[in-house]
């Protein structure tokens, strides 16, 4: 059977792969194997759990919170928070545990579960595969006053977001910053953050209802963001995601700013002051050659894992590196969070501009990108993308005729049922042509096929 826990939590269609039954089960067995390592010794357990505002979520929410109480610990129900907020939550209140439903990024019909440990940190592999090994099994319930209690919690969140705004490195006085909140968790928080940090702020994508999140917004689609930075005469725009905890960024002409540019920009920023600890970017195989040669030629090493940003987190903390992420927008800034935090990130990244006076545009100007393609293959058998000797011979061909110019890397996707062809190359028409044929051999030889 498929491991239930993927590279973020359980995530899948609501109702469907992610039920009410699974989210309650799954919050039993956390709390019981939580409780065997000896977290909630000598108190009275207590748990965070927030939501992004997918209709789904609402329900689910009930089941993690009745799953939690029933097994005895005591629930602050935060309500419409990003994920990174609960972290945070969790690790400034002393919580013992938190639980997120969201599926980040993915559309409205998914949702996802995932759990943060004592100190917002997120379940090592082994934790999540003994709660999925405990789930569905019988247990003694606890009764009269040994269930836990529900408290609903509407403070903690603006409370977080009020902080970080406070806590910039430099203010955003004078800086005009459009911001995109996806329909999503950072609707409110987010705005909040930008404006407690100084920044005049233009809001789109907040109009949160339960059905719209991420559809046309967001960072997985820029667009909006691009042609409101123009439109508003914005210093710059940042986008999240449903979830909030990655951030893409748009420069003052309009043009886009990835991940890799953006954690560029904040590691020059760093090691100029002294703060990037052994001169070390965690980044992941995903990460664009530009940048690592950027990174090079400042004296800053490239350290790169897994893709996956709890991957890139516990090479982190194994190497005690402050920052990393992925190219998709996942940045992590250890000093300050500890867990991916878009609107983090976008504080960090706006205070680089006013720290400088620069353009957005000049400062990500210097970390170039390599052309890039990344082509999605549904429909296939992802669990034989590494293993299937004719995709490794096309994979084989395609590295050797680019050779020093370029790279190609095909991988499963850890959260959506699809494989991705990514090619970097000289030019965008050569990395297109090289990635489309590498996909119609992935789509060939991984059909899957009905029985």
């Amino acid at each position: 059977m498929a491991r239930l826990f993927g590279t973020d939590g359980v995530r899948g269609v609501a109702n469907v792969a992610v039920t009410a039954e699974l989210a309650l089960d799954l919050s039993v067995a956390a709390a019981h194997v939580l409780a065997d390592l000896g977290a909630f010794a000598g108190h009275r357990p207590r748990a965070v759990v927030g939501r992004d505002p997918r209709a789904s979520g609402e329900f689910l929410a009930a089941a993690v919170i009745a799953g939690l109480a029933s097994a005895g610990v005591d629930v602050d129900d935060v309500g419409v928070v990003p994920t990174p907020a609960v972290a945070s939550i969790v690790a400034a209140s002393g919580a013992d545990l938190g639980a997120v439903l969201s599926a980040s990024h993915n559309p409205m019909a998914d949702n996802g579960i995932k759990f943060f440990t004592r100190g917002g940190h997120k379940l090592p592999d082994d934790v999540e595969d003994a709660i999925e090994r405990r789930v569905g099994e019988a247990w003694a319930r606890p009764t009269g006053p040994g269930v836990g209690r529900v408290r609903r919690d509407e403070d903690s969140g603006p409370a977080w977001a009020r902080a970080l705004g406070a806590a910039v490195p430099h203010r955003l006085d004078g800086l005009r910053v459009v911001v995109d909140c996806a329909h999503g968790a950072a609707s409110a928080l987010g705005p909040l953050a930008l404006a407690s940090a100084g920044a005049d702020v233009v809001v789109i994508g907040a109009s949160p209802d339960g059905t719209n999140i991420n559809d046309g917004v967001g960072s997985t689609h820029p667009q909006a963001l691009q042609a409101a930075v123009v439109e508003h005469g914005a210093d710059a725009g940042v986008a999240y995601d449903g979830d909030a905890d990655r951030c893409l960024a748009v420069d003052g002409t309009g043009a886009l700013v990835d991940g890799d540019q953006i954690m560029g920009v904040l590691a020059l920023g760093l090691a100029e002051r002294g703060e990037l600890r052994h001169d070390v970017l965690v980044t992941t195989v995903m990460s664009n050659l530009g940048l690592v040669r950027a990174m090079e030629d400042a004296g800053v090493r490239c350290v790169q894992t897994a893709v996956g940003d709890r991957y890139v987190l516990e090479e982190m903390r194994r190497g005690g590196y402050v920052l990393g992420g992925e190219q998709s927008g996942h940045v992590l800034l250890l000093d300050h969070a500890t867990t991916g935090d878009g609107v983090l990130t976008s504080l960090h990244l706006l205070s680089r501009l006013a720290e400088t006076g620069r353009s957005l545009a000049d400062l990500a100007g210097a970390i170039p990108r390599l052309p890039q393609v990344l082509v999605n293959v549904p429909g296939v058998d992802r669990s034989a993308a590494g293993t299937d000797p004719g995709v490794r011979d096309a994979v084989t061909a395609a590295e050797a005729e680019l050779g020093e110019t370029g790279r190609v890397l095909l991988r499963p996707s850890g959260t959506e049922p699809l494989v991705r062809v990514m090619v970097e190359a000289p030019s965008a028409a050569a990395a297109q042509a090289v990635a489309d044929r590498l996909a119609d051999v992935v789509r060939h030889r991984l059909a899957l096929r009905e029985d």
